[in-house]
């Protein structure tokens, strides 16, 4: 038989179970206190005295950087043509954004200073005075031999295809597994260094990312500044080392965008260690 004082005891634990469960999205003018000392921060919960309050908290989730709906309700539509491409990465590289790539290694997203700056300037151009648009391919290009016009080389035109790095061990990466996913502005001419950051001649030389990475050169920061990337270290730490890659964008059929390199990895914008809610589906 349960008597009162179990059926009170059960009703409490299904109570405390509904609290730390569903996720806690807004507050009204009551103030909530809440304390729990020994919480780590990433399953922490704040409560919050006003409104106001609230939304600064919920702006630094950043949701419109992983959320696909939300993103196009920011940046415009989910076609290529109508997002703000340049807008979205400037955004998540400010952010400190992480990429869920290969499934399951968070990946900082950071763009060199020069190829921010240039995507800075295109969205600074309304698109009628500019015919520069960065491409976004459709879900039947899920591998970048599939775009149009491809083809094997170290090329990159900084619109459809860019040159980066996949950088491991470096130092406080946003993500806490020491990984970057480094973009560079690409010298169109083909022969390297326009972009201090960007790939040098050897680099360029010995590219061949269109097999699998076992057997290609993975480049030391001492190495990468031999050959004449002077601030790698400095940027990412003296244990940093990385392998070069060309990178795309795609879509998915659900609507997500896909930075994948040209050997089939590939990352997708996605918050590291963001505790999801119950109901966070019906948002995406």
């Amino acid at each position: 038989m349960v008597t009162v004082s179990n059926a009170t005891a059960i009703a409490f634990i299904l109570l405390s179970v509904v609290v730390f469960v569903i996720p806690v999205t807004s507050f009204g003018p009551v103030s909530l206190v809440h304390n729990i000392s020994q919480q780590s921060s990433s399953s922490r919960i704040e409560m919050i005295g006003d409104t106001a309050a609230a939304g600064d908290v919920m702006e630094k989730d950043h949701d419109h950087l992983y959320s696909p709906k939300q993103r196009d309700a920011r940046y415009g539509g989910g076609l290529s043509s109508d997002l703000n491409v340049a807008k979205y990465l400037v955004d998540l590289h400010d952010a400190e954004a992480t990429l869920d790539f290969c499934g399951g290694m968070m990946f900082q997203l950071v763009l060199s200073d020069q190829l921010r700056k240039y995507l800075v300037e295109i969205t600074q151009t309304s698109p009628d005075e500019n015919t520069k648009q960065l491409a976004v391919f459709d879900s039947s290009k899920a591998r970048m031999f599939q775009i149009p016009e491809y083809e094997k080389s170290a090329k990159a035109d900084n619109l459809r295809i860019f040159h980066g790095r996949e950088i491991r061990k470096v130092t406080d990466a946003a993500g806490g597994m020491g990984m970057v996913l480094q973009l560079s502005f690409a010298n169109t001419n083909g022969d390297g260094q326009d972009d201090p950051e960007g790939w040098t001649q050897d680099e360029i030389g010995d590219y061949d990312g269109w097999g699998h990475d076992v057997g290609r050169p993975w480049r030391t920061g001492e190495q990468l500044e031999k050959e004449g990337v002077l601030t790698h270290i400095k940027k990412f730490g003296p244990e940093a080392f990385g392998l070069h890659h060309r990178f795309y964008l795609h879509f998915d059929s659900s609507n997500k965008m896909w930075l994948s390199a040209e050997d089939g990895c590939e990352g997708t914008p996605a918050a590291s260690g963001k505790k999801r809610g119950l109901f966070d589906f019906f948002n995406a």
